[in-house]
């Protein structure tokens, strides 16, 4: 099921990142636009549009040239956290994918866009030939957290070939180019077969 989300000026928040579908984002929020914009959100109980930046950088620069990716995935606050004068700590969870059917920017730099929501992974088990990759996350999920990182948000899925793969792509050390093209798969098992041909050739998984 995709949601009915209104498809006239979401805001969207650029990074050097990509944001996976179930995916938990941490940011740290000081430019005006963007505490605005989380600011308005919170009130509003409203989420915004992650994109990945193909060109430029996260804080923004007179006459620097910015280019977006088209395709995004919709975040959804779960906490904010103000300790810092003018600077906020939020954590959010990735939730629905999305393209841009066209944008603008403001004149404070926000960029606002039309989207349309695409379709989410329906939930299929991992085929048998995909255990071992399932039992890699597992493993790396516990080494991470012995080394004081929890980078996904629980209830874990290791039923959902979709959420596997995502976590995957999450981690894994690939190109920010490689992991656009990964959440943008419409096809789960794809993604995962993907991920799985990658951590074989890695060594990762036998």
């Amino acid at each position: 099921m995709t949601p009915d989300i209104s498809t006239t000026d979401v805001p969207l928040f650029p990074l050097q990142a990509v944001l996976f579908p179930g995916g938990l984002l941490s940011l740290k929020v000081f430019e005006a636009r963007y505490l605005d914009l989380i600011s308005t959100c919170l009130r509003e109980n409203t989420p915004f549009g992650v994109v990945a930046l193909r060109q430029g950088g996260e804080v923004r620069k007179p006459g620097e040239p910015v280019a977006l990716e088209e395709t995004g995935v919709m975040a959804e606050l779960i906490d904010v956290d103000s300790a810092q004068h003018g600077i906020l700590q939020v954590r959010c969870r990735g939730t629905h994918r999305f393209g841009v059917s066209r944008m603008r920017q403001q004149p404070d730099g926000l960029w606002l866009a039309q989207i349309e929501m695409l379709d989410d992974d329906e939930a299929s088990l991992p085929v048998d030939a995909m255990i071992e990759t399932v039992r890699g996350l597992a493993n790396a999920i516990a080494t991470l957290k012995q080394q004081g990182s929890e980078p996904f948000l629980k209830p874990f899925q290791f039923d959902n070939a979709g959420w596997v793969a995502n976590r995957w792509c999450e981690i894994l050390p690939i190109s920010l180019a490689a992991k656009q093209k990964l959440m943008e798969l419409p096809d789960a098992a794809v993604r995962l077969q993907l991920v799985d041909e990658f951590l074989r050739s890695k060594g990762v998984v036998k």
